[in-house]
């Protein structure tokens, strides 16, 4: 996916977080990550965090660190926070916030949790395995299906409030094997510049 290209974040932030993510997103995309969240969070004093990875969804400390010295002078010269605050730059984990609609496609068949803004087959909390997507939405077989409910519910992204996978062996094996083979692309792709450069 071309930067010109970038798929946008299904669920952002508000207030001061929403004001974070605008200042440094455009030096997160010129980097080639793509920002996942952003949160303030009352620990050790204030802590900001800031949830990111490679547009092949992988993050190593190299990229965290990266990320956090190119965006800690942006901060500072912005000066959105107004109090101290403790930086801290992670990769999104296993267990990852589902933010963007590439999220879904990529961990179909992996348990989730979400949350809707309006009602959906009379809820708003689901919990089961993603099924099909679409541009406009995913399938979602619950995992634990209550008298009188589908075991299958439709939910439109545009009614996506909070998604989360939930930590499982098969998400744990998927994810480690994902990342195994994205780092084999980035190495074959360095050796391919090498060549070209001889």
């Amino acid at each position: 996916m071309q930067p010109t290209e970038r798929e946008p974040r299904l669920i952002v932030e508000t207030g001061l977080d929403l004001r974070i993510a605008e200042i440094i997103e455009p030096t997160l995309v010129g980097m080639g990550f793509r920002l996942v969240r952003v949160r303030m969070m009352n620990q050790n004093g204030m802590t900001l965090q800031i949830m990111a990875e490679r547009e092949d969804g992988t993050m190593d400390v190299e990229g965290c660190e990266a990320v956090s010295t190119a965006i800690s002078p942006v901060l500072d010269v912005e000066d959105p926070i107004d109090r101290e605050y403790h930086l801290e730059v992670s990769s999104p984990g296993i267990d990852r916030p589902m933010v963007r609609k590439s999220d879904f496609a990529r961990w179909t068949g992996h348990l989730v949790k979400v949350e809707t803004s309006i009602l959906v087959d009379g809820k708003k909390r689901f919990r089961g395995k993603i099924g099909e997507t679409d541009e406009d939405g995913f399938v979602l077989e619950r995992d634990q299906v209550a008298y009188g409910e589908e075991p299958r519910v439709t939910i439109p992204f545009s009614a996506l409030a909070e998604g989360k996978l939930i930590l499982t062996d098969d998400l744990i094996r998927d994810a480690l094997k994902a990342d195994k083979l994205a780092k084999q692309a980035a190495n074959q792709n360095d050796d391919e510049d090498e060549q070209d450069a001889e």
